[in-house]
């Protein structure tokens, strides 16, 4: 995937914490996740290989892992809502709590049969937002399962679909740009419904004739993480003996990059003038 930038001797914030272990296992969604809502609308299956979540007109559902993290490669593979998906959205993110809590967001966004869905990206820092990138994909996410990565490190943020990446939000706290290095994120989807914006800024309403939808998981892939399972866990992450704790894109990631973003990218926070007429993000010029 990514190549090894120079492994630095100190092992940053996860010294500063102290409490995190590296993962060992995925494990299946049993071991790995707890249902939180939905009154029995998402379950497991397969022996805890198999999760999902659905949406009809009185409820969404969702789950959350077990674990926070405070850095890691996170791979889960997706298969989105089939069909006519209007305004349904299927979120997948990381996140904090608290009132300046830090996220990771990749959220997938419905569209009417045979156009195209819009993958959503943002990050937040200490409570603020509004740095979203938005894409096409150049696939059916509905016809099979795809790889969704967060691969989050002190460096940088890279957000990968099947390996390739699509965005990358830099570490520039030396030059005043906030960046995700302290606190804990659970990870979270579910599927719900906001057609007040989902599908073409809220043109498109729900079709519910064609409820219950249904977005399906498989293949959670934790094992390059720091993580914890109790904030009375007191062990360290050795950030040095793994080299994804210190990767950035190579030259050929950054080709892939690119094409995605000269291609499907139809949507970019920094070059939004109506938007942000004062100026753009101070990242937006780094």
């Amino acid at each position: 995937m990514a190549v090894p930038a120079t492994k630095k001797p100190l092992l940053l914030s996860l010294l500063l914490f102290g409490f995190f272990v590296l993962s060992a296992s995925a494990g299946s969604f049993y071991e790995s996740f707890d249902i939180t809502w939905g009154d029995g609308r998402a379950d497991v299956y397969e022996s805890g290989e198999l999760l999902t979540c659905t949406l009809d007109k009185v409820s969404g559902s969702g789950f959350q892992s077990k674990k926070e993290y405070l850095y890691g490669k996170i791979d889960m593979k997706l298969k989105l809502v089939a069909g006519n998906s209007a305004g349904t959205v299927t979120a997948y993110y990381l996140s904090s709590k608290g009132a300046t809590w830090d996220e990771i967001d990749f959220e997938f966004l419905g569209n009417v049969t045979g156009q195209p869905y819009t993958i959503h990206t943002n990050v937040f820092t200490g409570g603020k937002g509004d740095r979203e990138m938005q894409f096409r994909l150049w696939f059916d996410p509905t016809a099979d399962f795809h790889t969704y990565t967060v691969h989050w490190n002190p460096l940088n943020i890279i957000f990968l679909v099947d390996g390739i990446p699509i965005r990358v939000f830099k570490n520039n706290e030396k030059n005043g740009v906030a960046y995700p290095t302290s606190q804990p994120m659970k990870i979270y989807s579910s599927l719900w419904e906001a057609d007040d914006w989902a599908t073409q800024g809220g043109r498109v309403k729900t079709d519910w004739n064609n409820a219950p939808f249904r977005a399906s998981y498989r293949n959670f892939d934790d094992k390059s993480s720091c993580s914890r399972t109790s904030n009375l866990t007191w062990v360290t992450c050795e950030g040095n003996q793994n080299s994804w704790m210190w990767t950035t894109l190579n030259n050929r990631q950054i080709g892939q990059m690119y094409w995605v973003q000269k291609d499907f990218m139809i949507y970019n926070y920094c070059t939004d003038y109506k938007r942000f007429p004062q100026g753009f993000a101070k990242e937006c010029y780094l």
